[in-house]
């Protein structure tokens, strides 16, 4: 890209806000040239009322491109613009509201860390459950060799990304501030894992602060840089809900964890899976979705109990032996609608298998078979 236009792009990411689409077509009609020169000047052909002029006048004033690529070259970052070869072209699905240009810092590339991403979004105030899963869902997806994108707040955003880390894959942060701003505060360490491992990216220039609107705009990236975007927790105001509606929209898989239906913290979700969301539970059944044609997702795994081996004959007679007391092999015989032959036959089977015992001339249970073995929960250590 020509010089000029860069810094025109960097100047008027300063002038405009977040998913402007009328900017973004004004952009598209005379180039960021034309368009910087024109706010600069105060030149008549403008899209803008006159409000809204006077606001991007003032901005213009102070609008210093070779001071704002200077300051973001000095925390290590830099400006991609549509064109670059770092330019994720899915954002182009955008339209007029493609961010004008985007602030990257790390060392990776964006383009290339974004072809294989998934968005993983919820509740700032999430419950313990909802941040195990997400740490889990994270790591798993990273294991499997994919980004993990969220939006670095506290709650389900930070678990992604800490999830993401753990496995060593790489994870890319979308702030609503400059991306030399520690926001929140109490995610700097955090932030700076994540530029070690992967990307901190924003569309606003170096030093800007978020702000509600920036949030929400925010949201429109995340949904586009991605292949598919996950909900783990949401209430139904939550803002991860917006990024879904822009994930809908754009045409991206929109995926939700389901949660406990006493928790108002998955109300946001559960209305997700009832309109438009596909249910998923663990990372395959999300690669399932967004990746290649092929790439399935394993059967959920199963506790096998000893009786579901048997055939069909003697787990018949099997039901019929009585839970509690005994029984002779008629009665036996008579339940599982057997002759007599058939019914000592198949309970001298079970008591080799350790199903019934034999007490002169009655059959019962075995106490063990009376107890259920401990179920397992997958992936979980005892």
């Amino acid at each position: 890209m020509a010089e000029e236009e860069r810094l025109a792009r960097v100047a008027l990411a300063r002038v405009g806000e977040p998913g402007d689409a009328v900017m973004g077509r004004w952009l598209a009609e005379v180039g960021p040239v034309t368009a910087w020169n024109t706010v600069r000047d105060d030149g008549r052909d403008r899209p803008f009322g006159p409000q809204r002029w006077a606001g991007m006048r003032l901005r213009a004033h102070r609008a210093d491109p070779a001071a704002d690529l200077g300051r973001a070259a000095a925390c290590g970052a830099r400006f991609v613009c549509p064109g670059d070869a770092e330019w994720p072209s899915q954002l182009d699905d955008l339209g007029a509201a493609r961010p004008t240009g985007l602030w990257v810092r790390g060392e990776a590339s964006l383009r290339l860390l974004a072809l294989r991403s998934v968005a993983v979004v919820g509740s700032r105030a999430c419950t313990d459950y909802g941040g195990y899963v997400t740490a889990e869902l994270a790591r798993s997806l990273a294991d499997r060799g994919w980004t993990v994108v969220s939006g670095a707040a506290y709650g389900i955003d930070g678990a992604a990304h800490q999830g993401a880390l753990r496995a060593g894959g790489p994870t890319v942060a979308v702030l609503a501030c400059g991306v030399d701003n520690g926001y929140p505060a109490g995610h700097r360490e955090l932030l700076g894992r994540i530029r070690q491992c992967g990307l901190v990216v924003s569309e606003l220039p170096p030093g800007e602060h978020p702000t509600r609107h920036r949030f929400l705009q925010r949201n429109r990236v995340l949904a586009a840089l991605t292949r598919g975007t996950v909900v783990v927790e949401a209430a139904p105001r939550s803002g991860a809900l917006a990024t879904a509606r822009h994930a809908a929209r754009l045409g991206r898989h929109l995926m939700g964890v389901p949660g406990s239906v006493f928790s108002a913290q998955s109300e946001g979700v559960h209305q997700l899976l009832r309109a438009e969301a596909v249910l998923v539970a663990r990372a395959d059944e999300v690669i399932e979705l967004v990746g290649a044609m092929g790439e399935l997702a394993e059967p959920a795994p199963t506790v096998a109990r000893p009786r579901d081996l048997l055939d069909e004959a003697s787990a018949t007679v099997l039901e019929a032996v009585p839970v509690r007391g005994e029984a002779a092999v008629r009665e036996i015989a008579a339940g599982a609608c057997v002759s007599e032959l058939a019914a000592l036959a198949r309970l001298l089977e079970l008591r080799a298998l350790g199903f019934v015992e034999r007490t002169g001339e009655t059959w019962a249970l075995r106490r063990e078979a009376l107890s259920p073995a401990p179920r397992r929960t997958p992936g979980v250590d005892r």
